[in-house]
């Protein structure tokens, strides 16, 4: 059964997140919603992705957390820009805390916005926050069953990142079946497996960010 007043809050999430794009599109900014349960990787794969587009690509980052600055205290030692919303309670961003965050950040000449959102898989799957597109973080420790355990998240994605895989002769993780379960769930779906503490893996997911850069300019 739907729930009313649940409707009117996604609506209302939904007219903001048209005008948050809406603003995005002015400035042919690439915007990537960055998702993925806690400890998975998401600063760090942002700290490696700073680190490679630099200085060719203007970037900018809307961290996300329940609670503290530590991960926007992170991305500015790149020099990078970056604007902490920290929820409380709350499990997911929402697209006007986006617009608010939005006001601290320089648009202008900005090639990509990243934004990490809060540690979860479930809550960000249903609100959009006005991005072009959307990146779910799964790691090689959390095992093989994240996308059919979450499979509303991993159904939407538009790029799966799978992080750790320096960890693949340490832990009991099943590459085969992770493949598997993913492409049971969303066929099509762009896979990068790579490690943000070796770098393996990471030349192809820069070289596919480049890409999406590149459709959103000629848009």
């Amino acid at each position: 059964m739907e729930i009313p007043v649940y409707r009117d809050i996604l609506e209302e999430n939904d007219l903001k997140a048209k005008a948050n794009s809406d603003l995005f599109k002015k400035f042919s900014i690439l915007t990537i919603n960055l998702m993925a349960s806690p400890g998975a990787g998401k600063t760090a794969l942002l700290e490696r992705t700073i680190e490679e587009l630099s200085p060719s690509m203007r970037m900018a980052v809307i961290e996300g957390d329940l609670a503290t600055n530590l991960d926007q205290e992170r991305i500015r030692k790149h020099g990078v820009p970056a604007v902490q919303i920290n929820t409380g309670s709350g499990c997911h961003l929402r697209a006007d805390m986006v617009s608010e965050a939005l006001e601290e950040i320089p648009l202008a000449g900005l090639d990509m916005l990243f934004i990490e959102n809060v540690g979860n898989l479930i809550c960000p799957a249903e609100f959009r926050l006005g991005e072009d597109l959307r990146v779910i973080l799964a790691s090689v420790p959390e095992g093989e069953e994240k996308p059919l355990k979450y499979p509303v998240m991993f159904r939407e994605a538009d790029a799966v990142v799978l992080n750790k895989i320096d960890l693949l002769p340490y832990v009991p993780f099943n590459r085969e079946a992770f493949l598997c379960n993913l492409y049971s769930i969303a066929p099509k779906v762009p896979l990068f497996s790579l490690s943000c503490r070796t770098g393996e893996g990471l030349p192809a997911w820069i070289e596919w960010l480049k890409l999406q850069r590149g459709l959103i300019r000629r848009a």
